[in-house]
């Protein structure tokens, strides 16, 4: 994402995923601001891939900065799992380091920060935003 086309809570919680989509997986996202579904006080954005298929994102005002940015991992990873199985690729983002292939990581809030942690072990990865290029990831 090279220039946010929105900005405030959204786009603070959008970065940072973002960052760990570009740096771990194929999957590349098209970021705009979704006018149809626009209402008083609500950000929303679709995350497209090229081929035009999407998914709105939004944030959720009430929620503290660091569960805004899990809660947008969150959405973002959905859409990324779909559009890896659409690709034919494993359905894993971003992939768990300790389980490789077989489940991804979950976002997750650990002491204020929110981090992709292990969904087995509870092990925190990374903070969102600090994943780094992987050598399996899809």
């Amino acid at each position: 994402m090279d220039e946010s086309p929105v900005d405030g809570a959204l786009a603070r919680a959008l970065g940072p995923v973002l960052r760990d989509l570009s740096a771990t997986c194929a999957v590349r996202a098209a970021v705009t601001v979704a006018k149809d579904f626009v209402s008083p006080g609500a950000d929303v954005v679709m995350v497209c891939a090229p081929d035009g298929s999407g998914r709105g994102v939004s944030v959720a005002e009430h929620c503290g900065a660091a569960e805004q940015v899990a809660d947008v991992a969150d959405q973002v990873q959905e859409w990324v799992v779909e559009e890896l199985c659409a690709l034919l690729r494993p359905a894993v983002w971003p992939e768990c380091p300790a389980h490789p292939g077989t489940h991804p990581l979950a976002a997750g809030v650990e002491r204020g920060v929110a981090v992709w942690s292990c969904p087995r072990s509870g092990r925190v990865v990374a903070p969102v935003g600090g994943l780094g290029p992987a050598a399996v990831s899809p």
